[in-house]
């Protein structure tokens, strides 16, 4: 199944049948957390809505959880029907380019129920580059309303991912730059390395040098090692960059994929839980 819409295919989407279909602008800056919203209200693709990581997709910060803790999920459906999404809409959401912001996006409809949702290719900048036009108007809404209906199988707690260290039932996949996962550096967190046991694969290797998706013949090659009858568990820092590995992996045929939302800044929020370090 495509999980992703080239820039060619939502140009004919919208030039020959543009109904029930919404755009989503998610561009985010974790260091400047204004700025997504910021772009959205100079320029937009058309039709274009904008929802925010923070406000929008992530929950309030607490003692556990993470610092992207997942959102309250029957706000999030009732913001979904206000911006014109019901569970027959076909989504499309886009970043700057292909960052982690449209996957947590995406993950985040797949999660509730709503498979028909697609990360634009490239993004914005994308959209650009090839001469499409793009607006500073807000687009007219007509609101809808959305049905949840949670997979619960696609997420695991802190508690299974502390079992799975014993058990070893399943491959954790820590999604972190390398240097993060080894324990050098650290620039968001108090404590550096990584959970007991975790592999190492970087979110952007899931895309060519040139920044575009992998063609899915090199993303199964990317993550040969890993056994496809396996429950693999996808973490990260706060559980968004490890969504463009969830959404190759699914691309690569593996089925039984979940994501530990809280990742490590919510494996580091319990004292006593362990940390690995590993000096290269």
């Amino acid at each position: 199944m495509s999980y992703i819409m080239m820039v060619d295919q939502l140009q004919d989407r919208l030039k020959h049948d543009k109904s029930n279909l919404v755009l989503v602008d998610v561009r985010f800056e974790l260091t400047d957390p204004d700025a997504g919203r910021e772009r959205y209200a100079e320029s937009h693709i058309p039709g274009a809505v904008y929802l925010d990581l923070n406000r929008d997709l992530s929950g309030l910060v607490r003692k556990h959880g993470g610092s992207h803790p997942l959102p309250d999920f029957d706000v999030l459906a009732t913001k979904l029907g206000k911006v014109g999404i019901d569970n027959e809409t076909t989504v499309v959401v886009y970043d700057q380019d292909n960052d982690m912001f449209s996957a947590r996006f995406w993950w985040l409809l797949q999660y509730m129920g709503h498979e028909s949702v697609y990360v634009l290719e490239g993004g914005y900048n994308k959209w650009i580059e090839e001469g499409n036009d793009v607006t500073s108007e807000f687009p007219v809404i007509q609101e809808k309303g959305f049905k949840l209906k949670l997979s619960e199988y696609e997420i695991v707690t802190m508690e299974e991912v502390k079992a799975n260290i014993t058990d070893k039932k399943a491959i954790l996949i820590d999604s972190r730059a390398r240097d993060r996962y080894l324990g050098i550096s650290e620039p968001l967190y108090r404590k550096a390395g990584h959970i007991p046991g975790a592999v190492n694969y970087f979110w952007k290797d899931v895309y060519t040098k040139e920044g575009g998706w992998k063609k899915k013949e090199d993303i199964e090659k990317h993550f040969t090692p890993l056994l496809k009858d396996h429950e693999i568990i996808v973490s990260c820092g706060s559980g968004v960059s490890a969504c463009p590995n969830i959404i190759a992996l699914k691309i690569a045929g593996y089925k039984n994929v979940k994501l530990y939302p809280g990742s490590f800044s919510d494996w580091i929020s319990y004292e006593n839980n362990e940390i690995e370090e590993s000096k290269e």
